[in-house]
C-alpha cells in the first residue's frame, strides 16, 4: 500500500483536532506522508466536501484518501473503506466520497469499517476521526488490506449524492451552483465543454438567468482582467464555469447559494 494519506475534514484550524489525527497516523505508520486537502469545509457540508474531494483527487498521489465531513459529528452512520481507481477512500457513508468515487471510475469494492482491533481505545463517541478513521487509514498505509477493516458491503448500497444538474437545451446551458468558495466565487456545474458546444469563446458576453432575473456578464480568462467591483464569468481550474467579482463577493451580490439554478447562453450584446 502507498505511503500517502490525504486528509479532508470540517474540523477547522482553531483547535487541535487535525493535529490529533496527524499524531495518530504517524504513531501507527511513521513513514506516512500526509497531505492536508483542507479542513475548512463548512461544518457538516457533505456536498461541499464531496466537491472538494472529487476536484482535488486527480492531482493527488495514489493513496488512502480520508474524508471526514459528517453532520452527525460522531459517525452515527456506517463508516466505509472503498476501493476505486487504484485508490482507497475512507469516510462516513453519507455521500462525501461519492463524487470522487465516480471520478475515479466507480467503486470496485467496499467494506464496512468494523474491525475494532484497528481502532484506538477507548473510542470517543464524539471523535471518530481520531479514534476510528485515522488509525484505519494508518493501518492501510502500513500494509493492511482494505478487506481487513471489516465485512464487504455491496457497492450499490453506498450513499451517492445526486449528480449536479447540467444539460444543454434550446441553445443554452442549464446548471446549478456547485460551490461557493471563501472568496465568494460561484462555481457552476456548467463545463468549459458546454461553452464550446454553444459557440461561446473568451471575450464573448453571456446572458445569465438567475431565476427570473437576467444579467449580462463578460466571459474572460480570469476575474482580474475586469475592473474592481465588476462581475465576470470564466473557466476555473476545475474546468467549470465560475462567476466572480474582482475584489468582491459574487455569491453575496447575486444571492446565489449552492444548488441554485442557473441558465446561460450567448448574449446578443457585444463586449
Amino acid at each position: 500500500m502507498t505511503s500517502v494519506i490525504t486528509l479532508l475534514t470540517d474540523y477547522g484550524l482553531e483547535d487541535g483536532f487535525v493535529a490529533a489525527c496527524h499524531g495518530v497516523i504517524v504513531g501507527i505508520a511513521p513513514e506516512a506522508r500526509i497531505i492536508d486537502v483542507g479542513h475548512l469545509v463548512p461544518a457538516g457540508d457533505v456536498r461541499r466536501g464531496a466537491a472538494i474531494l472529487a476536484q482535488t483527487t486527480p492531482y493527488l498521489p495514489v493513496g488512502v484518501h480520508l474524508a471526514v465531513v459528517d453532520p452527525t459529528a460522531c459517525g452515527a452512520g456506517r463508516a466505509v473503506a472503498v476501493e476505486a481507481g487504484g485508490r482507497v477512500f475512507i469516510g462516513p457513508d453519507n455521500g462525501v466520497l461519492s463524487w470522487a468515487l465516480q471520478a475515479a471510475g466507480g467503486a470496485e469494492a467496499a467494506y464496512e469499517i468494523a474491525n475494532k482491533d484497528l481502532f484506538l481505545k477507548p473510542v470517543s463517541p464524539t471523535f471518530h476521526g481520531r479514534d476510528v478513521f485515522a488509525p484505519v487509514a494508518a493501518h492501510l498505509c502500513a500494509g493492511s488490506s482494505p478487506a481487513d477493516v471489516g465485512p464487504p458491503v455491496p457497492t450499490d448500497s453506498l450513499v451517492m449524492l445526486p449528480a449536479p444538474m447540467s444539460r444543454l437545451r434550446d441553445g443554452a446551458a442549464e446548471g446549478e451552483v456547485l460551490c461557493v468558495d471563501r472568496h465568494g466565487n460561484v462555481q457552476l456545474s456548467i463545463t468549459a465543454t458546454d461553452m464550446t458546444s454553444l459557440g461561446i469563446r473568451t471575450g464573448d458576453m453571456l446572458a445569465i438567468w438567475l431565476g427570473r432575473r437576467q444579467i449580462t456578464v463578460p466571459f474572460r480568462e480570469t476575474f482580474t482582467v475586469v475592473p474592481p467591483g465588476d462581475l465576470v464569468a470564466f473557466t476555473d481550474s476545475a474546468g467549470l464555469v465560475a462567476m466572480a467579482i474582482n475584489c468582491g463577493d459574487a455569491a453575496e451580490r447575486l444571492g446565489l447559494p449552492p444548488g441554485a439554478h442557473v441558465r446561460l447562453s450567448p448574449s446578443r450584446q457585444q463586449a
